[in-house]
């Protein structure tokens, strides 16, 4: 059987005709899922939905990872998992071989245990062919992430990755079989033209996400600062609740040491800390409205970021840090790259995207262009086909 090939970042059509002879298909995917608030969770929903956005030939259920009980959400969530919770690792495992295949959400962070280490608890139990979605990949693992993650590959009929740098870094850091890792990419839904908002005061800069420490805002906020006396005055939104885990740890420090600095700075009138929680119609209205997404990450590890992928298929510049996902995507036009924690060419970027005349719309064209292979048909049509060639070669073996 042919093995499926490592790069489906060309993915745009209906992929998944594996053969007339093939009944529906049915897949389980293992991940969080809403009504959990997480990037993952907003991730799983939207997979599981492109997958199965032909219901005549595709069936696709969810396992929910869980850190407490909680009452099922809705009726494709086949099976609760909850972490340390041994009765419910074996519900899940019986639900999950039901199904022909199994997409697995994989970030250490995820699952229970020191560096998620019950995952393999879940893949050991699998009795059908296992796709193993890495959402990270990180260039020096410690030994004992090394493991979980080797362990993972070597169950796995076939490693999803999200970009190339991910792929060979896979490739380099784990040894994978190079025919065995293959790139997708996350996915996103087009966001080209609806409503606006009326209440931001333009011109305006957006970063979005779950706010932690990391997310490099703190420089966001100092460029933004640097552009004061440009005419009309930039706005800058940071959008997002604090992240559950930091919240709960730390409370709002990080969020109140952020609104100190704006203060501090003199842009605390430009500077918008919007955490309540919005829906996804919300989100997307924010994102057309503004004028460039900024995203001043410190990390230069990040080989997947959604909120890059989404603010591509909203036809946004972007400004960004050289984090490898940022490197890769913001080719042709689309976005100017900085180094990280540059302050000074980071205003300097967002001066020329705001007030440099046309630079914006070229950018915006050249986003539209770039996404036109991450939006979610295409990305649940690559899937299709690739949960059908592991089924297949499972049966071959």
């Amino acid at each position: 059987m042919e093995v499926p090939d490592s790069s489906w970042k060309d993915a745009t059509g209906p992929l998944d005709d594996f053969g007339p002879s093939i009944p529906k298909r049915a897949v389980a995917l293992v991940g969080t899922y809403p009504p959990t608030t997480c990037g993952l969770a907003t991730f799983t929903s939207n997979l599981r939905a492109a997958i199965a956005a032909r219901p005549s030939s595709w069936e696709a259920g969810v396992v929910r990872v869980l850190d407490r009980p909680e009452p099922p959400p809705s009726d494709e969530v086949v099976e609760q998992w909850v972490a340390g919770n041994a009765a419910s690792l074996r519900r899940s495992l019986a639900a999950l071989n039901s199904f022909e295949a199994v997409l697995l959400q994989h970030e250490y962070g995820l699952f229970g245990g020191r560096d998620g280490e019950d995952v393999l608890g879940l893949i050991d139990g699998l009795e059908v062919p296992l796709v193993a979605v890495l959402h990270t990949v990180l260039l020096e693992p410690s030994t004992h992430q090394r493991y979980i993650l080797d362990r993972i590959i070597e169950a796995a009929a076939i490693v999803v990755v999200q970009s190339e740098a991910a792929r060979q870094r896979i490739i380099s850091v784990h040894d994978a079989r190079l025919e065995s890792v293959v790139v997708i990419p996350h996915g996103a839904a087009a966001n080209w033209s609806g409503p606006v908002r009326a209440d931001v005061p333009r011109p305006a800069v957006l970063t979005w996400g779950l706010l932690s420490p990391g997310k490099g805002i703190e420089h966001g906020i100092a460029a933004i600062a640097r552009l004061r006396l440009a005419t009309p005055a930039a706005s800058y939104i940071v959008a997002g609740q604090t992240h559950p885990k930091v919240r709960a740890a730390n409370g709002e420090h990080y969020r109140e040491a952020l609104q100190a600095q704006a203060c501090s700075l003199g842009v605390d009138d430009r500077v918008r800390f919007d955490d309540g929680y919005r829906d996804w119609d919300s989100l997307r209205a924010l994102v057309r409205t503004v004028d460039v997404v900024l995203l001043p990450y410190d990390s230069r590890d990040q080989v997947s970021s959604g909120v890059l992928v989404e603010a591509l298929a909203s036809g946004k510049p972007v400004v960004a840090t050289r984090f490898p996902h940022a490197e890769e995507l913001l080719t042709g036009g689309t976005g100017i790259l900085v180094d990280h924690g540059d302050v000074d060419a980071m205003a300097d970027a967002l001066y020329r995207v705001l007030y440099e005349p046309g630079l914006a719309a070229r950018m915006a064209a050249a986003a539209r262009r770039a996404s036109m292979v991450l939006v979610w048909p295409a990305v649940g049509a690559s899937y299709r086909l690739l949960v059908a060639r592991a089924v297949a070669l499972r049966a071959v073996a």
